[in-house]
């Protein structure tokens, strides 16, 4: 397999961009996101990640082309839609990392990608000296008209790498669906895996 997965800070992942919007496009069209995304809004998102200090963009490719990309920063530096979840609950935000998009064309999944977004983001959280990492995954109901009969949630893939749901903790984000006419409020559930900067080494969530 010639796939490579690279971490890139500061404005080294700019050149991948329009590929980057194009992928997020491709990718969160598909349940459970059912996104439709506009190039230019997610360019400008992306943005943000080559921009905003101590993020991380990962990419994987083949050969030369990007089939893949996660992101994360600190959470600080998130929106507040995202941050009012945890100030509230009196998590530590000043060291929470939050992980947002991690997203692979069909043909790549299954082959460890996923797994090694994870390493490398957390690598990068464990060095910047964070003490949890998070990301937060779309709620959709199980009787969807567009969930596709063989769907199968990553919820396995997030446990074994060592987050756990924490139902209590939700925000919400607004899009438009690709078979809707308006955009919409959903609401999302944050997943949190502890670390311990020092040994690098999770711990059991209280």
């Amino acid at each position: 397999m010639s796939i490579r997965v690279v971490s890139f800070t500061g404005n080294k992942a700019q050149q991948y961009l329009p590929q980057l919007a194009q992928l997020r496009m491709t990718v969160f069209s598909e349940f459970p996101y059912l996104y439709e995304g506009a190039m230019d809004y997610e360019t400008q998102y992306l943005q943000t990640y080559t921009q905003t200090p101590d993020a991380v963009v990962v990419v994987a490719f083949d050969g030369e082309a990007v089939v893949g990309v996660s992101t994360a920063l600190p959470m600080l530096h998130e929106s507040d839609n995202v941050k009012q979840p945890f100030i509230q609950a009196d998590y530590p935000i000043t060291r929470l990392f939050y992980y947002g998009e991690s997203v692979l064309l069909p043909n790549y999944r299954g082959r460890g990608i996923g797994k090694a977004f994870f390493a490398h983001r957390e690598k990068h959280a464990l060095h910047w000296g964070a003490e949890m990492v998070c990301f937060c995954a779309v709620i959709r109901p199980d009787d969807h008209p567009l969930k596709p009969a063989d769907y199968k949630p990553l919820h396995g893939l997030w446990q074994k790498q060592g987050f756990s749901q924490q139902p209590h903790l939700t925000c919400q984000m607004t899009w438009k669906d690709i078979d809707q006419p308006h955009e919409t409020d959903k609401t999302l559930v944050f997943w949190i895996k502890k670390c311990c900067y020092k040994q690098k080494t999770p711990l059991k969530l209280g």
